[in-house]
């Protein structure tokens, strides 16, 4: 039994070598040396776990992360890959105490941005009372001119906000940004939630720490009570899959039940923004916007811009489209607001700020410029910045080339504007070669509006800095993310995301997305394609394993067969199947919101092990494919087994039969043709996966005809070319407006004369040409679903 001199010797070991620095704050030490009580049962909880244990704990958590998904966007020299997210393990814990001290102040800041936004994007009195600066304002590329005079819907501009917030060394918090414009990090919070408690799973339902799925609540019941109409939708609008936090648009979209759009869904209609559906036009008046507002409609804004929707600004200005946050709510992260926050704060509530923000200084005033030249000696510039410091020659002894923390000159258009002090934030414990060291550390809080005001997220976000650097914080420079508990002294309530009597915008069943139709029907045509080629190489391996002779006629056939898809049959094995698989994983990412978690983890494995695949020609190379056939057909039964069958999933089905149905007619029109090389019929109900099929069948003998009949004709033979036409009638038929008028028929019509065309014929009718006639009315098919639904 474990007793406490046991507890203390662990905890001391764990402690021995964590050293919070001298005249910095720490997060898990008050100044006094003591161990902040909040931290106290998550030290002891720690120190009794041994370094074994966790290791395997550290392991999970990212191994979950990995499963999930979870990734960033590195960008580097032109270049993005998928990175694995950063998670620092070990959380920061913050008492429930201290963290009312911060909501206040921060529902205070939200309000009067809020006022703020109101002011410049209406009477504009902060400038003519001399609040704040008309060069701050009218020289800000995010200050929005065509949405001044505009109120938003529902009389809010801000829905959605987060504040950079952090220690100062005497202990106070303090804010170093306000993120108005489209704030990321939520739904990573709940990622670094999940992997956290997967990491400390009996700690954390021991502790009294406050869940995140209340705040998510709230504002999804919030935004659903701000549709004007039922059959409306909310979106979240996003740059797309290359942008950094693009897994976190489509994990949120998932999680709260809102459509995820890129530009090209949309359209305007009369100042209605509508969802391009496969059904048609379907209303839209609630959107969380995740891109810049310069992008969101070149019509009046960036013209450039080919992430928008034309026409949105019209539709907010007629008052048909709630937008989160308003148009041009980035001139609030303006850097040299910071410097009139306590004037502003003053001025419009009467009260001095709460939490007061960075020091900083606006340069383009006489008091303040008056205060750069009592100081200049003090003050110096980043290197980075220190040739375009336009105020070098007004004041020569400004040094050029030094690199002190006192002050850090922030630049826009050539022009200095804000000197801002750079402070020495607090450190947080960190876990790295196994022992606890202290980490600068700042934290994002987010606050969404809730019916009855501004909701505080109650934890958060924190970024980690790498070593000792207080600059490296983004994951691009190597810092690393942890979750936030904030601790009660009392037990919590456990709250989800069930039903609360809100009527809840999900999206409905056939509304599906015309991008979203495209890229299904496109993600079954790639995974069948690559199961094609799959079995079509390990069976030109398989018989160069037998032979031996690479110019075999029966080899020849099929190389040049391969060579006709684009695959040299004597190249490595890799890259042909390689690009098949990667085209179907890019499908995929566009559909984040929409495909499953163990989906896109068994694409991402058979992409990996496409790319890795080697092994010498023939018997070597034939088994490394069939290892790979397995993954392929394992990946297509569980995306097209486990997807609930909506409309979605119809156009999967259609693309994958389809494809199915062209690749055996291309077998068939090849290696049943009666000039075929001998053992061609052989290879042709071998690449059919049927050969057992037809020994049951057939037991007097491989013919042409029972090769024809079975994998042509069979509409009981999932991989005869009748059941692949079968299986396109029956979803075709369901698809929305499939069976209206005479103009919306012609899919299901080419569908029913290509059926009804090979179902009559008999197995000697069936011959190259007219094979080839039927591949042209697969294409044909093709074209008209293209056409009909994705245009």
């Amino acid at each position: 039994m474990e007793t406490a001199k046991d507890s203390g010797d662990a905890l001391n070991r764990l402690l021995g070598e964590y050293a919070p620095l001298k005249g910095v704050a720490d997060e898990m030490f008050a100044p006094d040396g003591t161990m902040r009580p909040v931290w106290q049962p998550f030290a002891a909880a720690l120190a009794a776990i041994d370094p074994e244990e966790l290791a395997a704990r550290f392991a999970r958590g990212r191994r979950y992360l990995h499963d999930a998904g979870v990734f960033f966007r590195q960008y580097d020299a032109g270049n993005s890959t998928e990175r694995e997210w950063p998670l620092s393990p070990i959380p920061v814990v913050v008492a429930e105490r201290e963290w009312a001290t911060i909501e206040a102040g921060l529902i205070q800041r939200a309000d009067l941005l809020e006022a703020i936004m109101a002011d410049l994007y209406g009477p504009a009195k902060l400038v003519a009372d001399g609040h704040l600066p008309a060069a701050v304002v009218a020289h800000n590329a995010e200050w929005l001119r065509p949405l001044v005079g505009i109120a938003p819907k529902g009389g809010r501009h801000l829905h959605f906000i987060a504040f950079d917030i952090a220690r100062n060394p005497d202990g106070s918090w303090f804010v170093m940004g306000d993120r108005t414009q489209a704030p990321s990090g939520a739904g990573f919070a709940l990622e670094n939630r999940v992997a956290t408690s997967r990491v400390f799973p009996d700690l954390f339902q021991k502790s009294y720490v406050h869940r995140l799925a209340g705040f998510f609540r709230q504002f999804r019941d919030a935004l659903a009570v701000a549709r004007t109409r039922e059959d409306s939708r909310i979106a979240i609008l996003t740059p797309g899959p290359m942008n950094d936090t693009y897994f976190e648009h489509a994990y949120i979209a998932r999680y709260l039940g809102f459509t995820l759009l890129e530009g090209e869904d949309l359209t305007v209609q009369d100042g209605q923004a509508m969802v391009r559906t496969v059904e048609g036009p379907r209303p839209v008046d609630v959107i969380w916007r995740r891109l810049d507002a310069g992008f969101a409609d070149p019509l009046e804004l960036d013209s450039h811009s080919h992430l928008g929707t034309p026409g949105l600004v019209d539709a907010v200005r007629r008052g048909h489209l709630l937008m989160v946050n308003a148009l041009g709510s980035g001139l609030l992260e303006t850097r040299a607001f910071l410097a009139f926050m306590p004037r502003i704060c003053r001025a419009l509530r009467g009260e001095p700020l709460k939490l007061a923000n960075t020091a900083t200084w606006w340069c383009g005033q006489a008091p303040q410029r008056a205060y750069v030249e009592a100081h200049i000696g003090e003050m110096t510039v980043a290197p980075a910045l220190s040739n375009r410091l336009p105020f070098e020659a007004e004041f020569p002894s400004v040094p050029g080339t030094a690199d002190l923390p006192l002050a850090e000159w922030l630049m826009r258009d050539g022009e200095a504007l804000v000197g801002q002090e750079r402070v020495q934030l607090s450190t947080t414990p960190a876990w790295e070669d196994g022992r606890l060291v202290p980490r600068p550390m700042s934290m994002r809080v987010f606050l969404a509006r809730s019916q009855t005001g501004w909701s505080v997220m109650k934890g958060g976000y924190a970024r980690i800095g790498r070593g000792g650097d207080t600059s490296a914080f983004a994951i691009q420079e190597g810092g690393s993310v942890a979750d936030v508990w904030v601790v009660s002294d009392t037990a919590v309530p456990v709250v989800s995301m069930v039903d609360t009597g809100v009527p809840v915008a999900r999206p409905f069943r056939a509304a599906l997305p015309s991008r979203a139709a495209d890229n299904l029907f496109w993600l079954g045509r790639y995974v069948e394609r690559a199961e094609t080629a799959t079995r079509l190489l390990r069976a030109w391996h398989l018989r160069f394993a037998e032979t031996g002779d690479e110019h075999a006629p029966l080899l020849d056939a099929l190389g040049e067969h391969l060579e006709k898809q684009g695959i040299d049959a004597k190249a490595p094995l890799g890259p042909g199947l390689a690009y098949r698989i990667d085209r179907a994983r890019s499908c995929a990412s566009r559909l984040r919101d929409r495909f499953s978690a163990d989906g896109w983890q068994a694409l991402n494995d058979l992409s990996e092990m496409a790319h890795r695949m080697e092994g010498e020609p023939g018997d070597d190379a034939a088994r490394a494919l069939s290892a790979l056939l397995r993954r392929v057909a394992g990946l297509a039964g569980l995306v097209h087994e486990n997807m609930y069958h909506s409309v979605g999933w119809r156009f999967l089905t259609l693309g994958r039969a389809l494809e199915r149905a062209d690749a055996m007619a291309a077998v068939l029109q090849r290696f049943a043709d009666p000039e075929a090389p001998e053992g061609a019929l052989d290879l042709a109900i071998e690449l059919g996966d049927s050969v057992m099929t037809h020994r049951r069948r057939f037991p007097v003998g491989i013919g042409r005809s029972t090769v024809v009949d079975l994998l042509a004709l069979d509409d009981e033979n999932p991989r005869a070319i009748l059941y692949q036409l079968g299986e396109m009638k029956e979803q075709v038929d369901k698809l929305p407006g499939a069976l209206g008028e005479e103009h919306m028929a012609a899919l299901p019509r080419a569908v029913l004369l290509a059926h009804t065309g090979l179902a009559v014929a008999r197995p000697s009718q069936i011959d190259a040409p007219m094979l080839g006639t039927l591949r042209g009315q697969l294409l044909d098919i093709s074209e008209l679903v293209a056409k009909r639904y994705f245009a």
